[in-house]
């Protein structure tokens, strides 16, 4: 499973945080929205807090608790602050798989609560309630990667869902959610439309990447993941790759066996570093694609641009 582990003490701040929101906030939780109140949103981070925002436009208020583009959601730390947040909203919507496990602590804690997972929990049926979706589609295995945003048929599933839990808190603005949902899905399907230009274009062609947050979107374009398997598994361990593996990634990129290098910049590490630059001297296009938003865009927009930036590279080396 490529979900990386949390420190002891990210586990810790987690529980901590949690059992700050149970004795402020009790077993109360926040009181349910009328028809004219703004529902509360929490997502864990920016991506799926702007799913939320195109789905609930004006009658949502949304927050992000992991927003900032430079930072590593993997290793991210909750606070009480986060803990109250969470406490308090009408509709929380994370990730699951264990890549926000923040989120879960602090609901573990509290009750029920409305719950939007974009993946769903081991051996949990998805369409039980508050439970994830039914991701099985093209054969994708969520429990293999987590970083399902970047699946745009879950992102689509997800909206929908979001669509669901809004109507619930105010059934009066249920056909206004699913109108504004459908909005967004015809959006994400122009994406994937796009997705499917690479996979016909590009027939193929081979691709390093130096963490694989890009899993499901490279699969889906039909891209070869070439990155030596030694170097992934050590990334992923938050680990330093061996001498042999690091070899193995230059050699890969010195014999310009890719098309292109997906790049996490929100990953970086002095290996990371080293294979961006050996793949800029050897004139192959560096993509960077990331795990939150860039300030002021869009779930769409970014995607977009991404995808965009995807084509482009591999169209440089036809």
């Amino acid at each position: 499973m490529t979900s990386r582990s949390r420190s002891a003490s990210t586990a810790v701040a987690g529980l901590a945080a949690a059992a700050l929101a149970l004795t402020a906030c009790g077993t109360g939780g926040p009181t349910a929205p009328g028809p004219d109140d703004k529902i509360k949103v929490v997502a864990s981070t920016s991506v799926w807090g702007s799913v939320a925002q195109a789905v609930g436009g004006d009658a949502v208020e949304v927050e992000s608790i992991v927003s900032d583009p430079n930072a590593d959601p993997h290793s991210y730390e909750s606070t009480p602050q986060d803990a109250a947040k969470v406490t308090d909203a009408h509709l929380v919507v994370f990730n699951g798989g264990g890549y926000d496990s923040f989120i879960e602590e602090i609901l573990r804690s509290n009750g029920q609560k409305p719950t939007v997972q974009a993946v769903a929990d081991e051996g949990e049926h998805p369409e039980g309630e508050h439970a994830g979706h039914d991701h099985g589609h093209a054969g994708h295995d969520h429990s293999v990667n987590e970083h399902v945003w970047y699946d745009l048929h879950v992102v689509h599933q997800v909206a929908d869902q979001v669509a669901d839990e809004l109507g619930k808190l105010q059934p009066g603005k249920a056909e206004q959610f699913h109108q504004a949902a459908g909005q967004f899905e015809a959006e994400v399907e122009a994406l994937e439309g796009k997705v499917g230009e690479i996979a016909k274009s590009a027939n193929g062609k081979p691709v390093i990447v130096t963490e694989p947050v890009a899993h499901y979107l490279i699969e889906s374009a039909q891209l070869r993941d070439v990155t030596p398997q030694s170097f992934v598994n050590a990334i992923e361990a938050e680990s330093d790759p061996s001498a042999a593996a690091v070899a193995e990634i230059q050699n890969a990129i010195n014999g310009k066996q890719a098309a292109a290098v997906v790049y996490n910049p929100q990953t970086e590490s002095p290996v990371t570093r080293n294979v961006r630059s050996a793949a800029e001297q050897n004139q192959i296009p560096v993509v960077e694609m990331t795990e939150t938003l860039p300030e002021g865009k869009t779930y769409v927009q970014w995607m977009d641009a991404q995808i965009t930036a995807l084509q482009s590279a591999l169209n440089q080396n036809r």
